[in-house]
């Protein structure tokens, strides 16, 4: 069985450690999800990082996965450097979620790149400040946002809807300005993609097939017996991908970011309102 285990482990060191330089990734997401293992004879919550690339092809790939101790900016800027310096380039925008030592991490490895803010997570973030009896309604309006048919009309929703929650939301009505730019990065991109922009929905259903896995371990013995676990699943579903006959993005489309503008122009959210 040990020798087994390291036979296995070197092939998912290798895939884990593989060069990404065979192609540029335009778009990167980045999630984490938590499981349980001994460090130093105690049991410890430990957070597994996952990123996800499109390439320049449409397709999409697993470009790396990590085990440490927290999300702290420390840990996800040690992750985003490992990336880079496996050829990792090309990234335009990244995709995850508002936590703090993201997005310090992000700020310095992808200075370069807009950041979209995951909208399903913005909107966990709403629930928290409005009533139960009121809370569809208040996200069926901040979904309009997400439906607009271009730039201009996206820019001029979010000060509509937040005019509209000032009066009895005030609090979402802010967090709403705040967000602002952070969840219509989409915006800059071509139209084909905002869907799949929006949100890191597509790398949480990673974690989704990741989280049943888990629980039948349970409490793993160390981090190496996790991170082979989780490897191993990824592994899988990147294969899935890269042999299904449907890209994730047409090539067609993914043409269209050279037209990507190199800066973004921030939402302009003084008004006379």
């Amino acid at each position: 069985m040990s020798r087994i285990c390291a036979t296995l482990d070197d092939d998912l060191e290798a895939f884990r450690t593989r060069d990404l330089s065979h192609q540029g990734f335009p778009y990167l997401v980045l999630d984490a999800t938590y499981v349980k293992a001994r460090v130093n004879k105690r049991v410890v919550s430990r957070a597994v990082v996952v990123a996800m690339g499109v390439g320049a092809s449409g397709r999409r790939e697993i470009l790396g996965i990590a085990i440490g101790d927290s999300e702290d900016a420390v840990f996800w800027g040690e992750f985003l450097a490992s990336l880079k310096a496996r050829g990792l380039s090309g990234v335009q925008l990244v995709i995850s979620d508002s936590h703090a030592g993201l997005k310090a991490a992000i700020s310095r490895y992808f200075s370069g790149a807009a950041w979209q803010r995951c909208r399903v997570h913005f909107k966990r973030n709403v629930l928290a400040k409005v009533p139960r009896t009121q809370a569809s309604m208040v996200l069926a309006i901040i979904s309009t946002i997400f439906a607009r048919p271009d730039a201009d009309h996206v820019e001029a929703q979010v000060k509509k809807v937040a005019t509209m929650l000032k009066k009895s939301f005030p609090e979402v009505s802010t967090m709403l300005l705040d967000a602002a730019e952070g969840i219509t990065a989409f915006r800059h991109f071509p139209q084909a993609h905002w869907k799949k922009l929006c949100s890191s929905n597509v790398i949480e259903r990673v974690n989704a097939g990741i989280k049943p896995r888990t629980r039948v371990v349970g409490i793993f013995p160390n981090d190496a017996a996790a991170l082979r676990l989780i490897t191993a699943v990824c592994v899988d579903e990147h294969d899935e991908w890269l042999a299904a006959e449907r890209r994730y993005m047409s090539q067609e489309s993914m043409e269209l970011l050279k037209d990507a503008p190199a800066t973004v122009t921030p939402i302009a959210l003084a008004t006379n309102e």
